[in-house]
């Protein structure tokens, strides 16, 4: 019997343990990207706003949004960044409001890649870095195929964010390798047409990853938790002459050599991009799309393109039968839970799962299964910030469902990322006060229910944060 299978326990509720991390519950924020910090990648008092209301709802971890270790490996302009020094007490600071509520702090450390939505001055009309030169499918972004060279150096930034954020006070990092971004681009055999060292055999795809991994470990020591996101399946046939990518099989044999080489987790997804028609599941607002996609005209060669596709009627079922082909016969809640499944037979670490939740019983089952150990959740947090605290209660769904209407991510590469369906609510006006809500900003970076004197509520410290020790420039990579 599992621990998580003992008489009159919620599954959901027991904590979940990592090598060298506990987690209160089963309930992780995933990652969410939206546009709340500055130029040069300073996080803000919204992004602080953002997290805490999250941790404040009652979930066991936050996986950040995605954070580059580099500027130049952004998603798009105003997403804060770890490729500074300089920005280890902003992240000390979100990493105390969100400790303040007994809520772990996960930094996913990434790189867009060839999948660079909407490049900002610093990247405009740069070729993306990547290991293909090919461009990008869906929206045509440029790339250029890094040398050794430029790999070695990015796997030495990776060690040296990893430190950054343990020096923070996060509890530990992500590496997102799923969803098409840089380290997807590399493992998939859709997408990799390498023939060096990095590039063929999947020992040699997964090769970047590894020795990022390694680069980790080197900074921060073997204590720290790291996890990795994994695409289950890559499904990279959204254009449909591409090439499928890697299986599932091939995915769990990467998954093998990310726990040999001292991984903690994986968490798994699905998808050689981002958005991917099963990722997030659900339906694809085509009308917000010609509202907002303009924003993304100028990234790529087929940004024209896809654009007129959304922005005349009678041209959306050309895209409409491209994007929801694939859908068919997918669910929507636990898409993934049947990929997670296998993982789990075939890992001893745990394995974290997303894709949809938002029924405690359906995450119930699966916790009490073995199908996974744990949940990430987006969309349906983003629609009901408390909905840990709904289902500790007894609730079975929230009051108010999220409708999986996707809205909230097309909307995100132009406006304030949140819910935008108005029929959750009792008018637009109430909806537009939802979302500007983290917009409540400060001089300085305050945590919410601290004290004038700047001191946090009292939290709890089985796992403290690490924002206090002596900040000691880590050993090169050897």
């Amino acid at each position: 019997m599992r621990p998580s299978e003992s008489i009159g326990e919620d599954p959901i509720f027991t904590p979940l343990r990592f090598r060298n991390l506990t987690v209160k519950n089963r309930i992780l924020r995933s990652s969410i990207s939206g546009r709340w910090d500055n130029e040069d990648g300073s996080p803000t008092q919204t992004r602080l706003n953002w997290e805490s209301k999250f941790a404040r709802g009652g979930v066991g971890a936050i996986i950040t949004s995605f954070v580059p270790m580099a500027i130049e490996g952004r998603i798009a302009a105003n997403y804060a960044t770890n490729h500074r020094d300089a920005f280890i007490p902003l992240w000390a600071r979100i990493a105390e409001a969100v400790h303040a509520h007994d809520c772990r702090f996960i930094m996913q450390l990434s790189h867009s890649g060839r999948q660079m939505d909407v490049p900002g001055v610093t990247n405009q009309h740069r070729p993306v870095a990547s290991p293909t030169n090919a461009r990008e499918t869906l929206h045509g972004f440029p790339t250029q195929a890094m040398t050794p060279g430029e790999i070695g150096i990015l796997v030495e930034k990776f060690g040296r964010a990893a430190w950054r954020a343990r020096e923070a006070g996060c509890d530990g990092v992500e590496l997102h390798a799923a969803n098409g971004y840089l380290f997807t681009q590399f493992l998939s055999s859709g997408i990799n047409d390498r023939t060096d060292h990095y590039g063929g055999s999947l020992p040699n795809r997964a090769r970047f990853l590894l020795e990022v991994i390694r680069s980790i470990r080197c900074h921060v020591g073997p204590d720290f938790h790291l996890q990795v996101k994994l695409s289950a399946v890559d499904r990279n046939n959204v254009i449909p002459w591409e090439k499928k990518g890697n299986t599932i099989d091939e995915t769990i044999e990467v998954a093998r050599y990310c726990q040999a080489a001292g991984v903690d987790a994986i968490h798994v997804s699905t998808g050689s991009l981002f958005p991917h028609p099963l990722n997030p599941p659900g339906d694809l607002s085509l009308e917000t799309l010609a509202v907002v996609y303009d924003a993304m005209i100028a990234s790529g060669l087929y940004g024209l393109r896809n654009f007129l596709l959304f922005r005349y009627p009678a041209l959306r079922p050309i895209f409409r039968w491209l994007w929801f082909r694939m859908k068919k016969g997918h669910g929507i809640e636990g898409i993934s839970l049947e990929e997670a499944r296998q993982f789990k037979q075939a890992l001893t670490i745990p394995v974290l799962v997303t894709g949809g939740f938002q029924t405690a019983s359906v995450v119930r089952q699966a916790l009490a299964s073995g199908q996974c150990d744990g949940v990430a959740i987006a969309r349906s947090l983003i629609a009901n910030n408390d909905l840990p605290r709904q289902w500790q209660a007894g609730h079975d769904l929230p009051a108010n469902p999220c409708t999986y209407c996707n809205k909230c991510l097309v909307n995100a590469a132009k406006n304030p990322l949140g819910c935008y369906e108005e029929q959750r609510f009792p008018d637009r006006d109430a909806m537009l006060a939802a979302l500007y809500s983290i917009y409540a900003t400060k001089p300085d970076l305050v945590i919410p229910g601290a004290d004038p004197s700047g001191s946090s509520p009292a939290r709890a410290v089985a796992n403290p944060p690490r924002a206090t020790r002596k900040r000691t420039p880590p050993h090169p990579v050897s």
